[in-house]
């Protein structure tokens, strides 16, 4: 007979088939925008190179990745968490959107990105009116920076102006989530103030980068390295990293993220200054940061969004070491030679591929066990 709370609840079909289709969404964004990012450097995937999409991929490789991939999974976790069927309009609409970018409907695409901006900011400030705290106040601030970067997209500007707040959304999304942790240790009472000074920060470094990238860059880049001080001194990560199992996973992802952060601050400030940092800034920030949080994050998130559960073990460390050294390579011997920035490049892209294989195998060992366990 089976123990009951050993399995989640099955869903109703209607259900199941929405998380299908959301799965599916997602999986097309980040592949398509991880073959968008080996097409910019000259890496073509064979099966691939006569498809129209792969140009439009590489065009489209940062909304893909960040709007598209990113910004559904976030906002997929807010409207579980919300529980409202409104909410899922908002990844909904940015899951589609990098659809449509890669069918060549890039104005039908920058408008939903917007929509889902619009549906999400709403969410947050469902959140902030249940809960009104400095870390869902910083959510809906994040919140914010989304919104702004998907309508300077829709408008037509360039990278310097848009990417910044996408950026911004995503860091003070991470922020947020680390600032509600810091409760849980003793801190200065001046530390969620410090951080709120560093990150407003930020969002003036990305509004001024719109109108001088210069000065924009340089004090965009600051905040980066005075949030990763931040992150490596309040952060409870510095502190369950001497834990086991999960918790210890968990800090080392944290604790190597931020040690990128910082390199993307100083590579940002270089950029800005007319120096050829503009990679490593980029993906020191989004692969060594970004993607260490969500690797970090995923064994906790992915059973909330997805209803399953994942059987935690050593293997998890594989694809973030073969990430932090896939990154060491790109972006130090990489920014010596080119050769070796694009094999960097193409390690990142195995890295996310181990990863996904992890999490399926972590799952299916989890059923495996459960079975086990039932049939005893």
């Amino acid at each position: 007979m089976a123990r009951p709370g050993r399995a989640p609840r099955r869903a109703a079909p209607g259900l199941a088939v929405a998380r299908l289709v959301f799965v599916a969404l997602v999986a097309i964004c980040l592949l398509t925008g991880v073959a968008g990012g080996l097409l910019r450097l000259g890496v073509v995937i064979p099966a691939t190179a006569s498809s129209e999409w792969l140009g439009r991929a590489g065009l489209a490789h940062a909304a893909l990745m960040i709007c598209a991939f990113l910004g559904t999974v976030i906002a997929l976790e807010r409207a579980v968490a919300v529980k409202l069927r409104a909410a899922f309009a908002a990844p909904l609409a940015s899951a589609l959107g990098g659809i449509c970018l890669l069918a060549g409907q890039a104005a039908v695409a920058a408008w939903l990105l917007v929509a889902a901006s619009l549906v999400f900011a709403w969410v947050n400030v469902v959140v902030v009116r249940r809960q009104s705290a400095p870390h869902t106040q910083l959510l809906l601030a994040a919140a914010g920076t989304w919104l702004a970067g998907n309508v300077l997209y829709a408008m037509g500007e360039g990278s310097g102006a848009v990417l910044p707040w996408w950026f911004a959304f995503l860091v003070m999304t991470i922020a947020a989530e680390r600032l509600e942790m810091t409760r849980l240790m003793r801190r200065r009472p001046a530390a969620p103030w410090l951080l709120l000074a560093v990150l407003g920060a930020m969002a003036a470094g990305a509004a001024w980068s719109w109108l001088s990238p210069r000065a924009g860059g340089v004090l965009y880049g600051l905040s980066l390295l005075l949030l990763a001080w931040w992150l490596v001194t309040y952060d409870i990560a510095r502190r369950t990293v001497f834990a086991q199992g999960l918790s210890r996973y968990m800090a080392v992802c944290l604790l190597g993220g931020y040690v990128w952060l910082g390199v993307a601050g100083v590579a940002w400030i270089a950029t800005a200054l007319g120096h050829p940092w503009r990679d490593t800034a980029l993906h020191a920030l989004g692969l060594g940061f970004i993607f260490s949080m969500m690797m970090g994050h995923a064994p906790v998130i992915l059973p909330a969004i997805a209803r399953v559960k994942l059987q935690f073990g050593w293997p998890f460390y594989l694809p973030l070491a073969a990430l932090h050294l896939s990154l060491a390579v790109r972006l130090g011997w990489g920014s010596l030679e080119a050769a070796r920035r694009v094999t960097g490049a193409q390690w990142n892209a195995a890295s996310i591929a181990l990863f996904a294989a992890t999490i399926a195998g972590a799952v299916i060992a989890w059923r495996i066990r459960s079975n086990a366990q039932e049939g005893a």
